[in-house]
């Protein structure tokens, strides 16, 4: 249980990551999508208990950042 919430919450980053940031160079009135944690390790727990970890999106672009869609796994 363990090891799928850490798989899903890594694929939800990297689907986030990829549909925010365009790659190659930034124009200054564009958004900037910025994760200062990508990884987060949940300690044990019982299994049925539910875990929570919120992971902040930061947006360093001019633009509005829109993430349009998060998804578990």
């Amino acid at each position: 249980m363990k090891l799928r919430i850490l798989v899903a919450s890594t694929l939800i980053l990297i689907g986030t990551l990829f549909s925010a940031v365009s790659f190659g160079i930034q124009d200054e009135s564009q958004p900037s999508a910025f994760f200062p944690e990508t990884i987060y390790e949940f300690s044990a727990v019982l299994d049925g208990n539910n875990v929570v970890h919120d992971f902040v999106i930061q947006n360093k672009g001019n633009a509005t950042l829109k993430v349009n869609e998060v998804k578990t796994g």
